[in-house]
């Protein structure tokens, strides 16, 4: 089972509700729920696991191509052939360029050229890590390398990495509706939408709505920080029937636990009712035993 906790904006509680449902899936489920984090720009779920050892670390590479100028014609078919812009062939100054930046390592130039003269050589593009802790199976996480733009090319690769063990998959998806967010949620069984009342919250959650529809994958809300701003985020679900899984109501003191990391340790028992009630909803609505 591979479910996907998304928002359509930062803020909202994302990580917040992630590592919580990590934790209360993982009493509920003995141990077999794994917390892949998929904000690979900023990753930040291990700032809520003190005692994280890491188990396993590896540098991951993706191919860029290099044109050897010698074989090249300057014929222009690889940069026609590539749907980033990412080639600039220009004949009469006898130029090539490739931006590292903008190459998405399709292959398609490799395939376009019929005179031998692109080379793909590897370039880093982040690391994964593999976190042993108190609980559940393994948190992994996935770090961009600085300087590099291609999040989602990571994203896919962290996720290879995840599917080494046939665990409950939690996917903490970064903040957006972008690339990088519909490549962590595409192939998810189930989505979690995190959201908040206030306008801005219900706006960012219709805008991630309409993709999740676009993408025809079952998914349900949590209402995060409940009780502030206005009651129009319900009657958007209501109207529109959407399931609502849950309501995490906002609390001071589970906020100051929150900003010093120290949430899972000191969890408000009140709070700790709250998610107990979520994970009930989600295990029944996902048929997760």
């Amino acid at each position: 089972m591979k479910i996907a906790i998304a928002s359509g904006k930062g803020g909202t509680g994302k990580t917040t509700i992630a590592v919580n449902l990590f934790y209360f899936l993982s009493q509920k489920t003995g141990d077999k729920v794994q917390l892949i984090d998929c904000d690979v720009e900023e990753p930040n779920d291990l700032l809520f696991f003190k005692s994280a050892r890491k188990k396993h670390s590896q540098e991951v590479f993706t191919l860029v191509p290099k044109i050897d100028t010698d074989k090249c014609t300057y014929c222009k078919k690889c940069s026609e052939w590539c749907e980033f812009n990412a080639i600039t062939i220009v004949k009469n100054l006898v130029f090539t360029d490739v931006s590292n930046d903008l190459c998405h390592s399709c292959g398609a130039c490799s395939v376009a050229c019929g005179f031998g003269a692109i080379a793909e050589h590897p370039r880093p593009l982040g690391v994964i890590s593999e976190y042993s802790i108190e609980f559940g199976a393994r948190v992994i996480e996935g770090r961009l390398e600085i300087g590099s733009a291609l999040q989602t090319s990571l994203i896919k690769k962290v996720k290879k990495y995840a599917e080494q063990e046939e665990w409950i998959s939690l996917f903490d998806a970064p903040p957006g509706t972008g690339c990088p967010v519909v490549e962590t949620v595409s192939d998810a069984d189930y989505i979690i939408l995190v959201t908040e009342p206030t306008p801005f919250g219900l706006y960012d959650l219709q805008l991630t709505i309409e993709l999740i529809c676009e993408l025809k994958i079952p998914f349900g809300v949590i209402v995060n920080k409940a009780g502030l701003g206005s009651k129009l985020i319900y009657k958007y679900l209501e109207e529109n029937n959407i399931e609502l899984i849950g309501n995490i109501p906002f609390s001071k003191a589970y906020a100051s636990r929150y900003s010093k990391g120290e949430l899972l340790q000191n969890l408000p028992e009140e709070m700790a009712g709250y998610y107990e009630q979520t994970v009930e909803k989600i295990l029944s609505i996902t048929k997760v035993k």
